[in-house]
């Protein structure tokens, strides 16, 4: 995922996905949260006894890490929960390795094995990038080995079952340590799955090492996409965070609101097909919704396009008729929540080709094939494929059996 990002980086397909600025302040402050939780956050200090460790999701919109919410209330005091502040704010009670993490990262390993040039090389043949295979590699694996071996020891010291964690292709440590000990890793589904997702498309369903044992989804579409690693099970375990709306709901939507839904990585380039359409439509309300990792002061608005950012995003598409993105998550949202949905054809946007497909959005190849097309775009006729009604207590009764 890391030479991915690197390479369509560098390529000038996509831009940062998640872009973090801190000033030298926030950086002291994140070195003296660090230590200070080696005594007050320290895992391996917790008293209690523990069947699973949860490892939620950094993003928090309005303060509530919305994929774990209801497992955490489901698995109670029998959880650790584990909830990294390095790019976020931490769950209230959670514990964090945050220390040890960034301690981890900042001893890189001298030598670089000859293999790095080859592939290096290789790459650079097929593509015309050169990524830094090396650095990477210097930097990522010895990172992983020490991580790797504090998890097993935090594992064994609370006797750990079962580990269920959030975006667990950058919890590779966490999930190779469970692994390590015979444990059951469970991921829980955070975001949008395709057939171009490295996390998760495995052709062919190869046996990957360090994988989860299984994956719980929100509804039965997100598995049916894509080949998952040899073994991988999935359950459907529902999206409690996200529901149908009701008839007076729908009835109540802006008629002339649409939502652009950006992304880090194609943010520029969707924001011209936003300013294309404020231009040619002007009776429309347009609002350009930023990613959590976008910054407001990186956009500058014409008459007639709001650009706006928040934590409010799902009430925003519920207010709307028409959504614009093209491979964002809050795409699938906003189908269940009534919109109608256009796919900007820019990198990424193969992510939405079955929805497409399904009948559930249409493409925009060009700004003005939006503008022509706005108005034909579908609503999805039946959201629950992507987002099922909540079945996580009756998928932790069966796992329990």
């Amino acid at each position: 995922m890391r030479v991915f990002h690197e390479l369509s980086q560098r390529g000038g397909i996509h831009g940062n996905p998640h872009p973090v600025r801190r000033t030298r302040s926030d950086k002291a402050r994140l070195v003296g949260k660090h230590v200070a939780g080696v005594v007050g956050k320290n895992p391996f200090l917790a008293h209690g006894q523990f069947d699973a460790l949860v490892v939620p999701h950094p993003r928090k919109p309005g303060g509530v890490e919305i994929y774990t919410d209801r497992l955490r209330a489901e698995l109670g005091s029998s959880a650790l929960v584990l909830d990294s502040g390095i790019n976020g704010t931490p769950l209230a009670g959670s514990r964090n390795l945050d220390f040890f993490t960034s301690a981890a990262g900042a001893v890189r390993s001298r030598a670089v094995d000859a293999r790095c040039g080859t592939i290096e090389n290789a790459l650079e043949a097929l593509t015309g990038v050169k990524v830094p295979i090396g650095a990477l590699v210097a930097r990522e694996l010895p990172k992983h080995v020490r991580l790797r071996a504090i998890y097993r020891a935090l594992l064994r010291r609370h006797k750990i079952k079962t580990v269920y964690a959030v975006v667990a292709y950058f919890h590779q440590h966490v999930v190779g340590a469970a692994r390590d000990l015979g444990l059951r890793v469970v991921e829980l589904q955070h975001g949008a799955i395709s057939p171009y997702h490295l996390g998760y498309s495995y052709p062919g369903s190869p046996s990957v090492p360090d994988q989860p044992d299984e994956l719980w989804c929100f509804g039965s579409y997100w598995p049916d996409v894509v080949e998952l690693p040899a073994g991988m099970q999935t359950k459907i375990m529902g999206a409690p965070f996200i529901r149908p709306l009701t008839a007076s709901e729908i009835a109540a939507k802006k008629p002339e609101r649409v939502v652009f839904l950006s992304q880090g990585t194609i943010g520029t380039s969707l924001f011209k097909f936003a300013t294309a359409l404020a231009e040619a439509r002007p009776e429309l309300e347009l609002i350009y919704r930023l990613h959590p990792s976008e910054h407001l002061d990186d956009y500058r608005a014409p008459a007639g396009l709001q650009v706006s950012a928040g934590t409010d995003t799902l009430e925003l598409l519920a207010s709307a008729t028409y959504q614009v993105g093209v491979s964002t998550t809050a795409l699938f949202e906003g189908m269940t929540l009534g919109c109608r949905t256009t796919v900007a054809e820019l990198p990424g946007h193969e992510y939405l080709l079955p929805a497409i497909e399904r009948g559930d959005a249409i493409l925009a190849p060009t700004a003005d094939e939006l503008i022509i097309g706005l108005p034909t775009a579908p609503l999805c006729q039946d959201s629950t494929a992507y987002y099922a009604p909540d079945n996580l207590s009756a998928v932790l009764k069966d796992s329990a059996r």
